[in-house]
Formats: structure tokens, sequence, C-alpha cells
């Protein structure tokens, strides 16, 4: 009799322990990555304000007049950690410069667009120990982009927003001749009769966070290097011919009033 009682009593420990030792391991992953990475290689993707304004049917009020972070997205892969979530308050210390670099440029509220950011590309570059957290993620592209000063560059080539037409050819150039690596630059289609208009500029680095070329197999397109967040499934890379760079929604309602016809 005392021996079938000390079993279900053993069984019941064992369990108690089970349950300790498992649950704690499970809690101390929950921030980690649900499955294998196969990416190589960063995107950290620039958009100009007014393109994306109008591919959101938008009448921005008055759009920033500087290239914006879109994103730092790792490539092949997207959507690693679903449990994951968002906590602002992570991004306490980073605010005035996330407002001012990284802002949502078609909503008032920022929140759901570096949520999405995150959740999508954040938690599979967080494999990094270097990007292992909101902070650090978000840390580091903020540090990307002031070390690329894409905006004072393009000023500095004489490359400026407005009424006048420039060749994808020679801005692709000017800017490899600049960081010493070729950027894909994606534009938005040509409706009939008028011209493409740039939208994003991406540039790619290693895990290392060095510059590399932008490259990739064309046999090889992943979803990851759009994002629906703001429509920019739209855009498509830049054909090398004439490309406008739209300043203020005034002057491109001028453009398409009196676009070049180009048939």
């Amino acid at each position: 009799m005392k021996m079938k009682s000390v079993i279900p009593y053993c069984l019941m420990v064992g369990y108690f322990l089970f349950t300790i030792f498992c649950g704690s391991d499970t809690h101390t992953s929950a921030h980690s990555v649900d499955r294998p990475h196969k990416w190589d290689k960063f995107y950290f993707v620039h958009h100009w304000p007014v393109t994306v304004c109008k591919m959101n049917d938008n009448d921005c009020k008055d759009p920033l007049m500087y290239w914006t972070i879109h994103g730092l997205w790792p490539d092949k892969e997207e959507e690693c950690n679903r449990t994951w979530h968002f906590n602002i308050s992570e991004l306490k210390d980073l605010m005035g410069d996330m407002e001012q670099y990284w802002p949502d440029v078609i909503h008032p509220n920022n929140t759901h667009f570096w949520k999405h950011e995150w959740e999508k590309h954040g938690t599979c570059a967080a494999e990094l120990e270097s990007l292992n957290s909101e902070k650090k993620y978000f840390n580091k592209a903020l540090e990307l982009y002031k070390k690329l000063d894409l905006n004072s560059y393009l000023l500095k080539l004489g490359i400026k927003p407005g009424s006048t037409y420039y060749q994808m050819a020679a801005i692709r150039e000017a800017l490899t001749k600049v960081y010493d690596v070729t950027p894909k630059i994606q534009c938005l289609p040509p409706e009939e009769g008028q011209l493409q208009i740039i939208g994003q500029i991406k540039f790619c680095f290693t895990k290392e966070f060095e510059l590399r070329n932008c490259t990739e197999s064309k046999a090889y397109s992943f979803s990851a290097h759009k994002d629906k967040f703001f429509k920019t499934e739209d855009l498509s890379n830049c054909n090398d011919t004439l490309t406008y760079y739209p300043s203020h929604i005034n002057t491109w309602k001028h453009f398409v009033a009196n676009t070049v016809n180009l048939s």
C-alpha cells in the first residue's frame, strides 16, 4: 500500500520539476528566432516622401523635402518571430532622431509604421547579437542613415528635386563614385507619355555592416524586398532613362500637366 501511494507522488513531483525547467527555457527563448535564417545581407532603404505620398493617393500637406528611412531589411526573410511584439518604450532614448529621420510620411502617428518594421524585419535582424533588441536595431539604422548622409551628397552632386529631369544612368554613376558600391534605385514606372519617377534608394550592407554592391540573381525574388505598408510594391528598378525627381505636390501636378511626350 505504501509503494502505491509513493508512485503518484513521484509522478507529481516529476511533472512539477519538468514544468519549471521547460517553462523557464521557453520563456528565455521567447525572443529568439523561430527558425534558422538564410539571409546574408541587409537592404538599408531610403524613400522620397513626395513620391510616397503620390503612390498612396495622399496629398500630404507639407511632405518632407529630404530622404527618410524606410527600413533596414535582411534579405530573404521576414516575420521571423511573431511572439516578439513591438514595445515603443524601448525607443524612448532615440525618439528625437526617430521622428526626424524615420517618420511615417503619410500618417500622423509613427508608432504603427515602426511596429510594422520591427515585426517584419527587425525580428529577423535580431539573429545578430549587435541587433538583438529593438533599441539596437533602430539605433543601428539611424547610425547607417547618418553615415551614408545621402541628402548631403545628392545636393553636392547637384541632384535636386524640382522640375528638372535627370538621366538615371548619371544618378547611379554619381552615387557609385561617392560610395564605391552600386545602390539599387527604384522608380514608379512611367504611365503612357510620362517619365519614371524616383521613389527609393537601397544600399546593401553585409552582416558586419560593410557596404557592398546590391546584386541578386534575376531568377530569385523575395517579398521582403518590397513593403506593402507604403504600397512600394508598385516600384521597380529604374531604367537608364530620363527620370523625374519631384519636389512639392504642386510641381508634381505641373509635371503631369506638362510632361515630356515620349511617344
